[in-house]
C-alpha cells in the first residue's frame, strides 16, 4: 500500500523495537520459544513442501524453528534493529530456505506461489483496529484456499466494564525484573499507547477478511492464540 493515507507501521513500531541495545535483550524477554507454535502448525499441514510467512518476524526464533521443516520461510519485519539480528541468526544456522524482508503489514507484497501459512506474533497489536482489518484482509490475499492463519498477540477477551480488575490482575502478576519479562510499568505502557483490541472486535475482523477461526484460547483474559483457516 502506498496511497498517502496507509499508516506509518515503522512509526508505529514502537520505539524500543528500533532500538538494537533492547533487541539484543528481546529473546529473554519473550519467554519459552515457539514449539507450541510450531506444533501447531506441524499439525495443521506444515510441511516440507509448505511456504511460510512470519510476519513481525522479530529477531526469527520461529523463522529458525519452522525452517528445516519447510520449503520456503519469508521472515518479514519492519525494524531493520530486529532484521540485522534476524539475518545473522540464518546465517549461523546455514539456512538456504530462509528470505529475510524489510516490511509490514501493509506493505509486504508476497510473490510466487500462494502461502500455506502465515504466522504472527505479537505484532498485529501496533495497528489501530482500521488498520488491523486491513492488514487481516491482505494476509488472507497472501493464503491459499484452506491455508492456516496463526496469530498470537495481546487480545482482550472481556467486556469494557470488566477492564480496571482484568488490566488490574495482570498487571498485579507481571515481573520484577525487566530482564526476565514485562514489568508492570511496560505492561501499563503498553495499554496506554498501543493498540490492542477485544477478542469481540477481533473476532468479526477475521471473519470479514475470509477466515474461519478454528480454535482459539485466551490467557488470563489478555493473551489470545488463534488458527484460522482461509475459506
Amino acid at each position: 500500500m502506498t496511497a498517502p493515507w496507509t499508516l506509518d507501521e515503522l512509526a508505529h513500531a514502537g520505539p524500543e523495537h528500533l532500538d538494537p541495545a533492547f533487541v539484543a535483550a528481546y529473546d529473554r524477554k519473550q519467554g519459552p520459544d515457539p514449539v507450541d507454535d510450531l506444533a501447531v502448525l506441524r499439525r495443521h499441514g506444515l510441511d516440507e513442501s509448505a511456504t511460510l510467512v512470519d510476519l513481525g518476524a522479530g529477531t526469527g526464533r520461529l523463522t529458525l524453528a519452522a525452517a528445516p521443516h519447510c520449503g520456503r520461510v519469508i521472515a518479514v519485519d519492519v525494524s531493520p534493529a530486529m532484521l540485522e539480528v534476524l539475518q545473522r541468526h540464518v546465517a549461523g544456522a546455514r539456512l538456504t530456505n530462509v528470505e529475510c524482508v524489510e516490511a509490514g503489514f501493509l506493505t509486504y507484497e508476497h510473490e510466487g506461489p500462494p502461502a500455506d501459512v502465515v504466522y504472527t506474533r505479537n505484532a498485529l497489536h501496533h495497528l489501530p483496529d482500521f488498520w488491523k482489518a486491513v492488514a487481516l484482509d491482505r494476509v488472507a490475499k497472501m493464503l491459499r484456499p484452506g491455508g492456516i492463519l496463526r496469530l498470537r498477540d495481546l487480545v482482550f477477551d472481556f467486556q469494557p466494564s470488566d477492564a480496571d480488575a482484568a488490566i488490574g490482575t495482570w498487571l498485579d502478576e507481571a515481573v520484577t525484573d525487566p530482564a526476565e519479562g514485562y514489568t508492570c510499568q511496560e505492561l501499563a505502557s503498553h495499554v496506554r499507547s498501543e493498540y490492542s483490541t477485544f477478542s469481540w472486535l477481533l473476532d468479526p475482523m477475521l471473519i470479514a477478511a475470509g477466515f474461519e477461526i478454528v480454535e482459539s484460547e485466551f490467557d488470563r483474559s489478555t493473551y489470545g492464540r488463534y488458527t484460522c483457516t482461509k475459506r
